[in-house]
């Protein structure tokens, strides 16, 4: 099992790397050593920051008028 990154919190880093695995088991190409099972590999690439949701750098602005 992979810790979850401080950067984020625990239900992004299992949906991003939930679609991570997805993508992966589709046949992209790991950004890390792989692992026999695509959801480790998923969880090491998003701990490592290899992948991350669109627009993860953006910060909130507030509420919208």
């Amino acid at each position: 099992m992979v810790r979850c990154p401080r950067h984020m919190n625990a239900f992004e880093f299992a949906v991003v790397a939930g679609l991570r695995a997805a993508q992966l088991q589709r046949g992209c190409t790991p950004r890390v050593d792989r692992s026999e099972k695509h959801a480790i590999t998923a969880q090491q690439e998003v701990a490592q920051r290899k992948v991350q949701r669109e627009g993860a750098e953006a910060t909130p602005s507030g509420p919208r008028s």
